[in-house]
């Protein structure tokens, strides 16, 4: 049996993406008895959806969890939701690209929930040390869009496999980059230790596994 777990290249202003960074540590793995598959996503609109899909199709596997970057959060975030909008906002993808309120399916549905056990895997995060929540939002950029695609795909495939996204706060280096004027008193973002994420991801895994 398969686990898939997905993350994203850097992008923006961002050097490293500590979803990809995870996805790799992760390739190879055994998680709860399971082989863990680790691959990382192009963040393009236009590409991520079926580079998400022929990873499902080569691999077949039994969960998907695709991770991604929410610089700024303070804690490893499990998402509830994925929309139908592409809207990059401010941040264009890596080729360019910025949509505008734009579906990512014409005819699909408005949303789709997350078929991991989010709850569950939030709680068991905590338990194990790690800061984690719930999250309503996995905004409008290549995260949701990935979360959406692959629901919608499950959904009109009629294929049960869990599904889900998770966010990821920056690494302590990410948020050292970031900040301006620390001496001065311009502030640090959040963030947590790479192994960290790594153990949080896994329990996602574990909690989600057939």
């Amino acid at each position: 049996m398969t686990l898939l777990c997905t993350g994203y290249e850097p992008f923006g202003d961002h050097d490293e993406n500590p979803s990809k960074q995870v996805a790799e540590r992760l390739d190879g793995e055994t998680v709860a008895g399971h082989e863990v598959v680790g691959a990382v996503l192009p963040v393009e609109f236009d590409r991520v959806g079926d580079e998400l899909a022929g990873l499902v199709a080569e691999h077949d596997p039994d969960t998907v969890v695709a991770t991604g970057l929410a610089g700024g959060r303070s804690a490893i975030s499990v998402e509830r939701v994925g929309i139908n909008v592409d809207d990059a906002v401010t941040v264009p993808d890596n080729a360019e690209n910025a949509p505008h309120a734009t579906p990512i399916v014409a005819d699909g549905a408005d949303a789709h929930l997350s078929t991991i056990p989010v709850v569950e895997s939030v709680t068991a995060m905590l338990a194990a040390g790690i800061p984690a929540r719930v999250s309503n939002s996995a905004g409008t950029h290549c995260c949701n869009h990935a979360l959406y695609s692959l629901l919608e795909q499950f959904e009109q495939e009629g294929r049960e496999t869990p599904a889900g996204f998770v966010h990821l706060p920056y690494t302590p280096q990410q948020a050292v980059d970031e900040v301006e004027a620390p001496e001065r008193g311009g502030g640090v973002a959040a963030s947590l230790p790479l192994a960290m994420h790594v153990e949080g991801v896994k329990t996602v895994l574990e909690t989600t596994a057939p």
